[in-house]
């Protein structure tokens, strides 16, 4: 008889310790070490006599044999398809990862309901609700149809044996962290199950070309929880983000071995589930009120698809040793370094100040092409000049104070037009601009706030 034995393993790499300690010995996290009792190994694993029926599989040249065409199965959820590049492909896996309340269930019911709509057959797994909760919640999201299989189930085996018995070309596993193996002697949820469970589904995904979608929690800090290999061993990896305190939430694909990693996805959850936002730049700037200090529009883009975002900051003055510095939906990084060139190559007072900094609508902007807008963002609110409420701004701004050039800029500015902006500064190298609208090219942030003069004359 096996003999347990007490392991102490990451969750994070998945790598034992036969104590605890502080930090994991492979990976250098911290506190991601849980106890667990492992069955000492009797015999050869499972997995040790795999391909060895008639022997190795021979190498082949890349050129031998025809290619096989990847045909996705749209999931008729218009910016789901869009993020996995037109839909599920037959035999992969895909996980899907977001913070509690997000909307991950509603979203891939809606897509299990578009699936069958177009004539697939789904098995929905639940291992965390029980079928009358999921099938109430398909009622409300009109998600109901005779295609759409459901099973009550937490058990690797018995979710196959219901595999065998539906033949689905869908598999939902909701979710990752609540399916055990009972061939696996860890709690369900540690890093051991949930490695095992996702390579057996794996594998079984590749033997029966059936397409999976297992759904994951996530950590305080956002990261899917789990082993790493868990990201790994999986064909697409996606991303469900947004603040639950608004409606807006956005899909970014991290991983995706059939198609691009920059689309976007964007939807606005309601009563009816996830619903697509056809003019997202238009739902960021329903509400500004233009003419107020502290303000200024950005042009972004998020993969291939350029957003109309207001960068809001507001400048008081401070109390404390340590002036505050927050900072929401922005990088905390860039918004210190844009204080400390404002300061240094500006010569704006910030130094003593409390800096609030916002991108409004609940959305992420991080990218460095946003540092020019919210550097007259800042100086507007410390001088109480307003931005023109027809400018829009997009550069990258250095440690020298210099505005450097962004990707896209004709697309930023398109938008921009679109959406009734007349003009737009950009850096110096920037291309020719479209109809519509002009530029103001600067090759500074100084020359940039003397530009729209956000100092007032002495």
């Amino acid at each position: 008889m096996a003999r347990a034995r007490t392991v102490h393993r990451c969750s994070d790499c998945g790598a034992t310790t036969p104590q605890w300690v502080g930090r994991c010995p492979g990976c250098g996290a911290w506190s991601t070490l849980e106890e667990e009792v492992a069955a000492a190994p009797v015999a050869a694993p499972a997995w040790a006599g795999w391909g060895t029926e008639g022997g190795a599989e021979p190498a082949r040249p890349s050129t031998d044999g025809g290619l096989v065409a990847v045909v996705p199965r749209p999931t008729g959820v218009e910016e789901l398809d869009r993020v996995l590049s037109g839909g599920l492909v037959p035999g992969s896996v895909t996980l899907l990862g977001g913070a509690p309340g997000t909307g991950k269930s509603t979203l891939v019911l809606q897509a299990s309901a578009g699936l069958a709509r177009a004539g697939a057959t789904v098995l929905y797994a639940c291992a965390e609700e029980s079928p009358a909760q999921v099938r109430d919640r398909a009622r409300r999201l009109d998600a109901l149809h005779d295609r759409l299989w459901l099973v009550g189930e937490s058990l690797v085996p018995r979710v196959l044996a219901a595999v065998d018995e539906v033949r689905p070309d869908v598999l939902v596993v909701d979710s990752a962290q609540s399916v055990a193996d009972p061939e696996v002697s860890s709690t369900p949820g540690s890093a051991t199950q949930v490695r095992e469970v996702a390579q057996r589904l794996v594998r079984e995904a590749k033997a029966r070309d059936l397409a999976v979608v297992l759904i994951g929690h996530v950590t305080k800090e956002g990261a899917l929880a789990g082993p790493r290999v868990l990201e790994h061993v999986v064909d697409t990896v996606l991303e469900l983000d947004g603040d639950r305190h608004h409606a807006l939430r956005l899909l970014r694909a991290v991983k995706h071995r059939f198609g691009s990693t920059s689309e976007l996805g964007l939807f606005e959850l309601g009563e009816r589930g996830l619903e697509g936002v056809p003019d997202p730049s238009g739902l960021f700037l329903a509400d500004r009120l233009p003419g107020v200090a502290g303000s200024t529009v950005v042009p972004t883009i998020e993969g291939h698809r350029p957003l109309l975002v207001e960068v809001q900051a507001l400048v008081a003055s401070s109390s404390l040793s340590e002036p505050r510095r927050s900072s929401t939906g922005l990088d905390r990084g860039r918004v210190s370094l844009l204080l400390a060139v404002l300061a240094k190559r500006v010569g704006l007072a910030v130094a003593g100040q409390d800096v609030y900094a916002l991108a409004a609508g609940g959305v992420r902007v991080t990218e460095p092409g946003a540092d020019l807008a919210l550097a007259l963002a800042v100086t507007s609110a410390t001088t109480s000049v307003p931005v023109p409420p027809d400018v829009v701004a997009c550069g990258e701004v250095g440690l020298a104070g210099e505005v450097r050039t962004v990707a896209s800029v004709e697309r930023r500015l398109s938008e921009a037009a679109r959406l009734g902006f007349t003009r737009a500064v950009v850096p110096a190298s920037s291309p020719a601009p479209p109809p519509g609208i002009d530029v103001v090219r600067v090759r500074s942030l100084k020359e940039a706030i003397a530009a729209l003069r956000l100092v007032p004359d002495p």
